[in-house]
């Protein structure tokens, strides 16, 4: 910090008047983000969550009767899940991104991609400071990338496949087949992911565990509501009983109705992923035309100490104005 002040105070006027301002919005866009996520206004949404039922409260209302609170036990145990294994831990994401390799192999592979980046980056001329910055950005946060998207595709296609594994499951219970026998039809006859995640939930009651532990152990591969809802569904029928094949039934209109509406606000919000996308990549484009037509007048922000200042500036601003508008066209549904 100290050192970035000694460079402002050495630029012309004109340039550190501009410094300055770019760290004052800098900061407002920060202070601005805090808010959105911490401020009353996000802390109202929350309540309103909880109060709607798409977010477990902190506080339980006590219920009366033992079987009452069987039943909460139950719930508790299926909706704290995701809250005591995090759901989206580096271990449950190669889960849900269908990959069979252990957390250290991936570790592995992701150093072992930094360092070649590092290697070449050297071999370029690139220098230490910039070679390391490309590792750790290719290196690390390339692959994290790519997992966290190819988790996301995994998890899209559970729940576009799910209502139908659960109409297979009404309907089996309706012409008199138990249960466990449909959660196996459909780990046979479906394809992946849903068509996986059901086989091992067979192979686990198979081995020993309960419908509801393996239930519990489903929704740490796949920590979507769709999944939490059929568990819940499941944990409050074996202890109370009832008409399952009917509250499944409702529970299917119910997620068709939920991925009918997801579709249609990604369907409203596509012009301003567009306009966010174009807004994004501006920049970076604009640096790469000039760095082909007039590559020493762009060579000073990357040879000088007040261009690394004011590039260091441009990525933070630029960062951070991706995740506002990322915040902005991102819809929970």
């Amino acid at each position: 910090m100290r050192r970035m002040f000694e460079l402002v105070s050495q630029l012309p006027a004109e340039i550190a008047a501009l410094v300055l301002v770019l760290i004052v919005a800098l900061a407002v866009l920060g202070w601005s983000m805090v808010s959105l996520i911490h401020g009353p206004r996000a802390r109202l949404n929350r309540r309103l969550a909880v109060i709607a039922g798409t977010q477990p409260p902190t506080r339980r209302l006590t219920m009366r009767g033992p079987q009452r609170k069987s039943v909460q036990a139950r719930l508790k145990a299926v909706e704290g899940v995701r809250e005591r294994r995090g759901g989206y831990k580096l271990r449950e994401q190669l889960a849900q991104a269908g990959l069979a390799m252990e957390v250290w192999h991936y570790l592995a592979g992701s150093a072992g991609l930094a360092g070649l980046v590092l290697v070449v980056a050297e071999a370029g001329g690139l220098g230490l400071t910039w070679g390391g910055l490309l590792a750790v950005i290719l290196g690390l946060g390339g692959p994290k990338l790519a997992l966290s998207i190819a988790a996301r595709k995994r998890l899209g296609q559970f729940t576009s496949q799910f209502a139908d594994a659960l109409d297979v499951v009404v309907r089996g219970i309706r012409s008199g087949l138990p249960l466990g026998e449909c959660i196996a039809i459909i780990g046979r006859e479906m394809p992946d992911p849903v068509g996986g995640e059901f086989r091992q939930i067979t192979e686990g009651t198979r081995i020993g565990l309960t419908l509801h532990e393996a239930m519990n152990r489903a929704v740490e591969r796949m920590p979507m509501a769709e999944m939490r809802y059929f568990a819940i569904v499941l944990a409050i029928q074996q202890q109370t009983g009832g008409n399952l094949a009917e509250t499944l039934a409702k529970l299917s209109d119910v997620l068709r109705a939920r991925k009918r509406m997801r579709d249609k606000v990604q369907a409203y919000a596509s012009e301003a992923r567009a306009s966010a996308a174009i807004i994004g990549s501006l920049p970076l484009v604009v640096m790469g035309m000039l760095a082909l037509i007039a590559p020493s007048y762009i060579g000073v922000l990357f040879t000088s100490d007040a261009g690394n200042l004011l590039l260091f500036i441009g990525i933070m601003t630029e960062a951070v104005g991706v995740l506002v508008m990322r915040n902005m066209i991102n819809f929970d549904i």
